[in-house]
């Protein structure tokens, strides 16, 4: 059996988010192979300098009532209106509320690594042209297809 290449990253969009006071940075795109787009990357600026967030959904759990869908921060049900528990939501390994579920990520550390540092450096090369006269922000809009 023939051995496959691997899978390259062809094309990486940054927008850029212009608000000083929030830790959201961009939201990112990655093409791979120029056939396969992720997308809602986040580059968010943490503690210990820029990460990326994977694309996630909000974790939900069902009223004990009458069944209906909730985001585990509701306080009420979204279909009824019964009173919800409060602290319904499962504990990451540092004790924190997990609130949201990765929809798409890297399956080891040496891919995550090769996301992080692509993404990194098309952040800076958008930074700097955003620095340019006529700059035009990155359009996502172009990625949509008729269905």
């Amino acid at each position: 059996m023939q051995e496959e290449p691997p899978v390259k990253i062809t094309e990486v969009r940054i927008k850029l988010v212009n608000n000083p006071n929030d830790k959201l940075r961009a939201f990112c795109s990655l093409t791979f192979d120029q056939e396969f787009v992720v997308r809602d990357l986040k580059l968010i600026e943490g503690s210990q300098g820029l990460f990326v967030a994977m694309p996630s959904r909000k974790l939900c759990d069902r009223c004990p009532r009458c069944g209906g869908k909730n985001h585990l921060r509701a306080r009420h049900c979204n279909d009824c209106g019964h009173k919800l528990p409060t602290d319904r939501a499962p504990r990451d390994e540092r004790g924190r509320d997990r609130l949201h579920a990765d929809i798409a990520h890297p399956i080891h550390a040496q891919a995550r690594d090769k996301i992080h540092t692509r993404i990194l450096q098309a952040f800076e090369e958008e930074v700097e042209r955003s620095k340019q006269e006529g700059y035009r922000p990155t359009r996502f809009d172009d990625m949509d297809y008729d269905v």
